[in-house]
């Protein structure tokens, strides 16, 4: 590939660069790609996303460096605060207050898959530096895998709600402690407030971005309509700046993007559609993310050894998680079957683990280097099979409105369009 592109690069000089007319082909055939997987197989979009994006780097695309930097890294930021906002904005804190048996799952389903990751590890002789990133970036189930898989799919009811909200919460935690850790990576602890402090720093400057975020949004929806075209071009805006900003201060974009969704939620507690302007926007841009996540992540240095740790984390992770969810699920209002079904639906991983581990990969090159030749092969398993089993669970909890067959008719059609 790298050849192709030095031939077209002799006669062809378009007037924004050869990268972007790389990464416009690329996104035209992962649309398409994505479209007829799902239209003959009934799979949702996001794996035709992903597979194009492996097949990419797997023959040696280049439109992107590693660890991410720039412009790619600010579009990964964005595209996932896009998503945390709107994930967000669908967590009712009084949830927790009636059930909080919710919220004790998802500590225990975060407790447990960072435990059996970080045991898996060093089972394997993975050095602690080493192994407690990646069980950090273990903890983290992707809510913008299981949202697309949730629209693609029609489904609705308690295990689709209750497993976007445990993995937006375990994204929170993941995040928190992800970018403090990548802060305290090559530097000695010498007491406890070493640890704890980077920990308040991420978190009081993403709050703080997230408020103002929030504050500005609410004021916005005073005088705006929630359906107007300026709306959408406001929230992208203002989700833009808070990314760029969040970041640059200290802080973690989307952690302070899923705040502030929290906290409009709380000011503006009426349910709110996002305008169609702005969906069409965002599908574009996530679209983006899942391909330039699958590209990165099939670039990494793939052998046997890696291959067999890969697997066995894979499978403690997706147990943890199960066990977890059953664990605190007494009292929390769902059925045994139920809380299996909400386990499996939250294997995915996607764009926030690789965020992670290109965060830990700038922060220490040399531990960076080892942690991401673990973690970028499980990333892109995980986002491909991740995407098919949280279907297959959607499927057997009786939520999803489509039959787990192919559409390709004109029926089908109809029904997704």
């Amino acid at each position: 590939m790298n050849e192709i592109m030095a031939i077209w690069a002799e006669w062809i000089r378009p007037s924004a660069g050869l990268p972007t007319v790389q990464w416009s082909i690329l996104l035209a055939i992962a649309a398409a790609c994505g479209h007829l997987l799902q239209r003959y197989t009934g799979l949702p979009k996001v794996v035709g996303y992903s597979a194009v994006g492996a097949l990419a780097g797997l023959a040696g695309f280049s439109g992107t460096a590693w660890p991410l930097q720039g412009i790619s890294l600010f579009l990964l930021e964005l595209g996932i605060s896009v998503v945390l906002f709107e994930a967000g904005g669908r967590i009712p804190l009084r949830w927790f207050r009636y059930n909080p048996m919710v919220l004790m799952q998802s500590l225990a389903e975060s407790a447990l898959a960072f435990a059996a990751a970080y045991w898996v590890l060093r089972w394997f002789e993975v050095p602690a530096a080493v192994a407690e990133p990646l069980a950090l970036v273990a903890m983290v189930a992707s809510p913008a895998v299981l949202t697309r898989v949730v629209m693609d799919t029609h489904a609705s009811g308690p295990v689709t709600e209750r497993a976007i909200v445990l993995s937006t919460l375990s994204t929170l935690y993941a995040l928190t402690l992800g970018s403090a850790k990548a802060g305290l990576m090559d530097r000695p602890l010498h007491q406890l407030s070493d640890t704890v402090y980077p920990v308040a720093v991420v978190l009081g400057i993403s709050v703080v971005v997230g408020a103002v975020l929030a504050l500005a949004l609410r004021s916005a929806l005073r005088v705006m309509s929630p359906t107007s075209e300026n709306t959408s071009m406001l929230l992208l805006a203002l989700i833009a700046a808070g990314t760029a900003l969040a970041a640059h201060f200290g802080g973690s974009a989307p952690l302070a993007a899923l705040l502030g969704g929290m906290l409009l939620k709380q000011l503006n507690p009426r349910p709110w559609t996002w305008p169609r302007q702005l969906g069409t926007a965002a599908s574009i841009l996530i679209m983006l993310m899942f391909v330039l996540v699958s590209t990165v992540a099939a670039q990494a240095d793939w052998s046997k050894s890696v291959a067999g740790l890969v697997a066995t984390l894979v499978l403690a992770r997706a147990l943890a998680k199960i066990v977890g969810v059953a664990l605190a699920n007494p009292g929390s209002g769902a059925s045994w079957r139920q809380a299996l079904w909400t386990g499996c639906a939250m294997a995915p991983m996607s764009s926030i683990a690789l965020l992670l581990v290109s965060q830990f990969v700038l922060a220490s090159p040399s531990l960076g280097r080892m942690i991401a030749r673990i973690a970028l092969p499980t990333i892109l398993l995980m986002e491909v099979l991740g995407a098919v089993v949280a279907t297959y669970a959607l499927y057997r909890a009786g939520e999803s409105s489509k039959p787990l067959e192919p559409l390709g008719s004109a029926t089908g059609d109809r029904r997704e369009s």
